[in-house]
């Protein structure tokens, strides 16, 4: 894959990774709808980082394992509706591809959210966002990449630094979601190729919902969901992963690629202002010169990409 689908694909498949992979927009729309594209990527984004932080309000009662359940389900309910695959259809080389991405998606989720719950919503997206940079900057060849590469690692190493209070353990699960969500973009490239629309993605969130279901049926035996977790998990699903789909579609016929990657670039400044503000985790100075080492990175090689 070239640089620029890279990053397009790449700003199309998180949120945390919920939505599938959408079509490259057509040539920039003048004024309103312009405009329009602009505000709903940013209500996006803050939908998508509002509904991490809401999820994580559940861990009490439900845990990760719960949330992600739940989460998994909403997915599978909004993918349905809007793919509508016709499984009878697929054959094994359609198959095959779906099933490593609903393993990868589940898998993702689950890690992403676990590192949310060990060292917060800002420091758990900044580690999950190597993925599609990793994805964005291996497609191309060019030295301006090669420093944007380096740049996003001393941000991580400044994150990941030695430290009595250090969770090594939060910082590889959000290390495991940036090689899920990496995964999740090649995956959703190749079924993309194979099944027509969003059929594939759609399969494979309902074959994810369905591990899951074992899962959440022994969480809710287990420890019994209040009416208000299983709100607060609702609402993760619906804004973590409806929400940012249906505006993704919007976005992308409105905007070119590359600035709707440049804008996917801020969410983890987006998750850390929301950690701090929804959740009272508050980072200090070398966390944000860390997050902004990543974020940095990132736009710098779309802006100097080459068309």
């Amino acid at each position: 894959m070239h640089a620029a689908s890279a990053r397009s694909a790449a700003a199309s498949a998180h949120r945390s990774a919920s939505a599938p992979s959408s079509p490259e927009p057509s040539s920039p729309e003048p004024g309103g709808k312009r405009l329009a594209g602009v505000v709903t990527m940013v209500g996006s984004g803050l939908s998508n980082q509002i509904g991490a932080a809401t999820g994580s309000l559940a861990f009490p009662v439900l845990g990760p394992v719960g949330v992600v359940a739940v989460r998994q389900y909403v997915a599978a309910i909004v993918l349905f509706a809007v793919g509508r695959p016709r499984l009878r259809t697929f054959t094994w080389r359609q198959w095959w591809p779906v099933v490593l991405l609903a393993l990868v998606f589940g898998t993702m989720n689950l890690s992403l959210y676990s590192a949310i719950d060990r060292i917060g919503l800002g420091l758990a997206v900044t580690l999950e966002f190597l993925g599609p940079l990793a994805i964005a900057l291996a497609a191309s060849r060019r030295r301006l990449d090669a420093c944007c590469a380096v740049m996003a690692a001393a941000g991580v190493v400044t994150l990941m630094r030695p430290q009595p209070s250090a969770d090594y353990l939060g910082m590889g699960l959000g290390l495991l979601a940036a090689v899920c969500w990496a995964s999740y973009i090649l995956l959703n490239r190749t079924v993309g190729r194979r099944i027509p629309g969003a059929q594939g993605s759609a399969a494979a969130a309902g074959l994810s919902a369905l591990m899951f279901l074992p899962v959440g049926i022994f969480v809710a035996v287990e420890h019994p969901p209040t009416a208000g977790a299983a709100a607060y998990a609702v609402a993760a699903g619906v804004l973590s992963s409806a929400v940012p789909y249906l505006a993704d579609l919007f976005t992308l016929r409105r905007v070119p690629a590359r600035a709707f990657g440049l804008f996917m670039s801020v969410n983890p400044v987006l998750a850390a202002v929301v950690g701090w503000i929804v959740l009272g985790q508050s980072l200090g100075w070398i966390e944000w010169a860390a997050i902004a080492a990543v974020v940095a990175a990132n736009a710098v090689s779309i802006l100097m990409s080459r068309t």
